[in-house]
């Protein structure tokens, strides 16, 4: 007997991008050019390696340079092609450009007060609802075309968060250090038929976390 399509496990991996080479410490946000470091390759060959024995048949990328060089190995290591996606683009952001690390391209500018006046929204960039409303259209995308296997994103902090916590019903608002989305880590999402079942996260790259430079990141 055929089993029904419903019963197919399928599972969307969302995996955030490597250290980015950013000397200047500034918030990169969609600005082009941002690559990933050295340690940002090795962070996204980890990545590669870990889904490696993976049943991976569809690889989606944000547009964004760091993500489509995080996205290659993994696609590669499936004989792949990489699928760019603008719905797991990073934020946009009025802060993109500024040294912004300690808030020390922020507070000290009388200019940049007014777009901190409504941290719910936010006043600063995209809408949080929205940001998780095309993550999820991305991921229903991507649930579809990978079904009975598995897909990747490769995407941003801020958007993988966010959709994180509309799926599990959290408030958007929240203390970006207490994201639970490192560099070159993974948010799984394995769903039954078109049912979410469960949300697990994981860090193949963490043994080089230490390594990271500190500061402004997406």
């Amino acid at each position: 007997m055929t089993p029904s399509p419903t019963a197919d496990r399928t599972v969307v991996h969302l995996v955030r991008h490597g250290e980015v080479h950013n000397p200047d410490r500034v918030l990169y946000g969609r600005l082009p050019e941002f690559h990933l470091s050295a340690l940002g390759r090795d962070m996204a060959e980890l990545v590669a390696t870990h889904l490696a024995d993976h049943d991976v048949t569809h690889v989606v990328s944000s547009p964004l340079e760091r993500a489509r060089e995080t996205a290659a190995p993994i696609a590669a290591a499936h004989d792949l092609e990489v699928e760019l996606d603008a719905r797991v683009l990073e934020a946009e952001n009025a802060f993109e450009g500024r040294a912004v690390a300690g808030g020390k391209g922020i507070f000290r500018d009388p200019k940049m007060w007014r777009l901190m006046v409504n941290p719910m929204r936010p006043s600063w960039g995209e809408p949080y609802a929205d940001l998780a409303t095309r993550m999820q259209a991305a991921v229903d995308d991507a649930r579809e075309r990978a079904r009975g296997h598995e897909a990747v994103l490769v995407s941003h902090q801020a958007p993988i968060w966010m959709l994180r916590l509309a799926i599990e019903g959290r408030r958007f608002v929240h203390d970006p250090r207490r994201r639970e989305c490192t560099l070159a880590s993974l948010t799984s999402l394995t769903y039954r038929g078109d049912e979410l079942e469960s949300l697990a996260y994981s860090e193949p790259a963490a043994s080089l976390l230490p390594q990271a430079q500190a500061g402004a990141g997406a």
